[in-house]
């Protein structure tokens, strides 16, 4: 490795590392905010946490890889423009081009990781991220008695507590209800005060009453009532609740194994095929399917065969007179036949359809991400060799502005191959098709020494535009 290239790329490693972490803590930040409310009061515990945060930060790499390109890149050519390496580079006789291979055959050699990764590692991580995101939404908050409202959290339960001590285990004035037996507010415990701990490593909760009185009724048939209402008092009572409903109890994570952020490229297409040949089997079986509806247009009578064509229209018509409302009702009626029956077919082939495009778009979506990184890299180094600014100002705002571009023009091309507007493959790649010009266009510019972001160059045309606009 020659002087020039280690210099290059030590400038570029530093940023790049550091880019990658702050956009994939940026990404993996707005993403969990999506779930938040689901992570409030369920006392998950930091494990927990830490597993979900792990398996999201290995989906956002794909993502983040771009736009850490992208900005590294342009960090990494403005700064040696601003303190004139690049310009003693050109001098030595060496061109942008050869400046930038060592950073281009570290890039493609990040998209060809990016890909693999993207087929292999993110659908595993994936799998476990939202298998376990499924189970933390389905898990019951942690108790937590209000004050002077009734809690239902404990099955078979319903406690009211009046007041509740700042130590969090002291309470006042309970009123408890047994519907542990399916009988209703047959069973009642009040009592003055109690005290709430955990036991057997948070498994049970023990709940100790004290000064309280215990109301039961139950049914008798041998009473002329037929029910006996008991009452009896109490100094100290303790009761113990399950808290088996309050674990987190993880699902199967088969049953998540066929979403497409699951599958690979290889799954992705079996699936997508077997949906389109799912489709091309009804189409077949929709013509001998309507047919009976039209029986009227292929009904051969032998009898009519050998009638002549001026005495089958006076048959005809003496039938029309005879049970023309018979006829329209029948006709009618075989209308809304055949377009409720069309109707329905129309609407599946529609969602079979869709769902075909769907797993092609994932399937797509795993090489255009990658191919993204060589994109970027065309966009950002050439433009940093332009603009010729390092740090984090105008680098930051300048990948902002392309990212958010990349982001909307493959959210249309995305929408477009979804809704079967343009083939699969030409939505998925409008993004890249449309950046993939800019980044020749800036490499070009940069090889020439464009002066493109200079206001001085442009003064004389707009000199120019003003002394139009004066004379008019």
């Amino acid at each position: 490795m020659k002087k020039l290239d280690k210099l290059i790329l030590t400038a570029f490693l530093g940023p790049f590392f550091l880019t990658f972490v702050v956009v994939v803590f940026i990404l993996l930040t707005q993403y969990l905010l999506k779930y938040l409310e689901d992570f409030v009061g369920k006392d998950l515990g930091f494990s927990v946490f830490a597993e979900l945060i792990f398996y999201f930060s290995l989906n956002m790499v794909p993502v983040a890889l771009p736009l850490a390109i992208l900005l590294s890149s342009l960090m990494t050519f403005g700064n040696l423009g601003e303190h004139f390496e690049l310009t003693a580079i050109k001098s030595a006789g060496i061109s942008l081009t050869r400046a930038l291979l060592p950073i281009g055959f570290i890039v493609i050699l990040l998209s060809v990781v990016a890909f693999f990764f993207n087929n292999n590692i993110v659908p595993k991580a994936n799998l476990k991220a939202y298998s376990l995101l499924y189970d933390i939404r389905q898990k019951k908050p942690a108790l937590d008695f209000k004050e002077g409202a009734f809690y239902n959290g404990l099955p078979g339960y319903s406690i009211k507590v009046s007041k509740k001590f700042p130590d969090g285990r002291t309470l006042k004035n309970l009123m408890i209800y047994d519907h542990s037996q399916g009988k209703g507010n047959t069973d009642l415990i009040i009592a003055d005060s109690g005290k709430m701990y955990m036991a057997y490593n948070d498994k049970y909760l023990i709940l100790e009453l004290f000064n309280g009185k215990n109301f039961s009724e139950t049914q008798d048939n041998e009473r002329p009532q037929g029910y006996t209402f008991l009452r009896n008092e109490f100094k100290k009572s303790k009761m113990v609740f399950s808290l088996e409903s309050f674990e987190l109890n993880r699902t199967k994570e088969e049953l998540f194994a066929t979403n497409k952020l699951m599958l690979n490229v290889s799954e992705l297409q079996k699936t997508s095929d077997s949906l389109r040949n799912e489709k091309k089997n009804i189409e077949k079986s929709l013509e001998g399917n309507v047919k009976p509806y039209y029986s009227f247009h292929t009904r051969q009578d032998s009898v009519a065969r050998n009638v002549s064509k001026a005495q089958a229209i006076n048959v005809n018509d003496s039938l029309v007179k005879a049970n023309k409302q018979q006829i329209l009702n029948r006709a009618v009626n075989q209308a809304r036949s055949i377009k409720a029956f069309t109707s329905t077919h129309v609407e599946r082939l529609y969602h079979l359809t869709k769902d075909s495009n769907i797993f092609e778009i994932e399937k797509y979506r795993k090489y255009t991400q990658s191919l993204a990184c060589i994109i970027m890299f065309l966009i950002g180094a050439p433009l940093g060799a332009i603009i010729k600014k390092g740090g984090f100002g105008i680098p930051v705002l300048i990948s902002i502005i392309f990212f958010i571009l990349f982001y909307v023009l493959s959210i249309m091309g995305e929408k477009w191959a979804k809704e079967s507007l343009v083939e699969v493959p030409i939505g998925m790649w409008w993004a890249n098709f449309m950046l993939f010009p800019v980044g020749l266009f800036f490499w070009y510019k940069a090889r020439k020494d464009s002066r493109l972001f200079e206001t001085d160059i442009y003064t004389p045309l707009i000199s120019g535009f003003k002394k139009i606009f004066k004379k008019k």
